[in-house]
C-alpha cells in the first residue's frame, strides 16, 4: 500500500487484485450470501480507493482492509435485509433527497462542515497543506509532493500528524 500511495499505479492494481480473497473471507464471517460478495468486494475496493490516503503504512493493511471489508458487508446484509421485508430503497433517491423535509439534518452538517474548517484553518501551515492537497482535494501522494515540492514522506507525516490533532480537536 505503501508504493500505491507514492503513485505506483501497478503496485496499486495488484493490491486491489490481492485484497479481493481477504474481502470475500471477511464477507462470508459476517454472513453474507454467496451471490451477495460480489457487492462487497466492490463496495469494499470503491471505499478503499477513496479513502486510500489515511492509511498508516506502519499499520497492518490486513486489519485496515478488514475493517473496512466488515463495515461494506454490514451495510449489504441492511441492504438486503430492507428488500426482504418489500421496504422500498432506492439509493440514488435517497442520497439526493435525503431528510429533506429535516431542516436540522442541514444545519448539523454545516456546522460540521464549519467546524473541520476552523479545526484545519489552525494546523500548523505543513499539517494543513497535507489535509488540503491529500484530504480536500485527493489528490496522490505524487500528485501532492509535485504540487507543494514537499517529499512523499513528509506528506505522510504532516497528514498522520494532522489527522490525529483533528481527531483529538473534534472528538475530545
Amino acid at each position: 500500500m505503501a508504493d500505491a500511495q507514492a503513485g505506483d499505479q501497478r503496485a496499486y492494481s495488484r493490491l486491489l487484485s490481492d485484497s479481493v480473497a481477504l474481502i470475500r473471507a471477511v464477507a462470508r464471517r459476517q454472513g453474507v450470501a454467496v451471490d451477495a460478495l460480489d457487492d462487497v468486494v466492490q463496495e469494499t475496493l470503491l471505499t478503499v480507493h477513496r479513502v486510500r490516503h489515511t492509511f498508516d503504512p506502519a499499520r497492518s493493511y490486513d486489519a485496515w482492509l478488514s475493517a473496512i471489508a466488515s463495515r461494506r458487508a454490514i451495510d449489504v446484509l441492511r441492504s438486503h435485509g430492507r428488500h426482504g421485508r418489500r421496504e422500498v430503497h432506492d439509493e440514488l433517491a435517497y442520497e439526493t433527497h435525503a431528510d429533506r423535509d429535516d431542516a436540522s439534518v442541514g444545519t448539523e452538517r454545516e456546522q460540521e462542515a464549519k467546524r473541520l474548517r476552523e479545526a484545519i484553518d489552525t494546523l500548523p501551515p505543513g499539517q494543513r497543506e497535507a489535509v488540503e492537497q491529500l484530504g480536500l482535494k485527493e489528490r496522490s501522494l505524487a500528485e501532492a509532493a509535485e504540487s507543494t515540492g514537499r517529499k512523499t514522506g513528509a506528506l505522510k507525516v504532516n497528514l498522520h500528524r494532522a489527522l490525529k490533532t483533528l481527531r483529538d480537536r473534534l472528538n475530545g
